[in-house]
């Protein structure tokens, strides 16, 4: 994962730990106050939302504690992970620049373009100038690839 990736994911966990945690498990404390918990919505709201944030917890440190960070701006040539890619779609001539990152900082929006995408697996190895032929859940798809930056 990119360095700004992993950055986002430490970010995201220590929230859950400093604000979120702490918050819920003031919610089940005063839930619990209101009496009868076996029809206390509020209990049981809390109780979900608690388990949700823990499992999310156990999720990013599992994901950390194996990232391995590697940092694009050292790296140069061909599309390889952390590169990111200017494309013309050759049907339509529309432009597009996509960052080739890890699963778990996908964001597609964003111009993040997840490793294992179709799209991702036929850019990797490819240099400027080059034409890429990519089968989507949409249909067949040709690119150019215009620029490759690493930074």
């Amino acid at each position: 994962m990119t360095r700004k990736g992993h950055s986002a994911l430490e970010a995201e966990l220590k929230h859950l730990k400093s604000v979120e945690r702490p918050a819920i498990i003031q919610a089940i404390a005063e839930a619990r106050e209101h009496g009868d918990l076996s029809e206390n919505a509020e209990y049981h709201s809390a109780r979900e939302k608690h388990s949700f944030i823990e499992g999310r917890i156990k999720e990013l440190e599992g994901v950390l504690s194996r990232a391995e960070v590697i940092d694009p701006a050292k790296m140069s040539g061909t599309v390889k992970f952390g590169a990111t890619v200017t494309l013309v779609d050759e049907d339509t001539d529309e432009e597009k620049t996509w960052q080739i990152v890890g699963e778990h900082e996908a964001n597609i929006e964003a111009g993040l373009l997840n490793i294992k995408s179709p799209i991702a697996r036929a850019l990797i190895g490819k240099d400027e100038g080059d034409s890429v032929e990519v089968r989507t859940p949409g249909g067949e798809k040709s690119y150019e690839v215009l620029k490759i930056v690493y930074a």
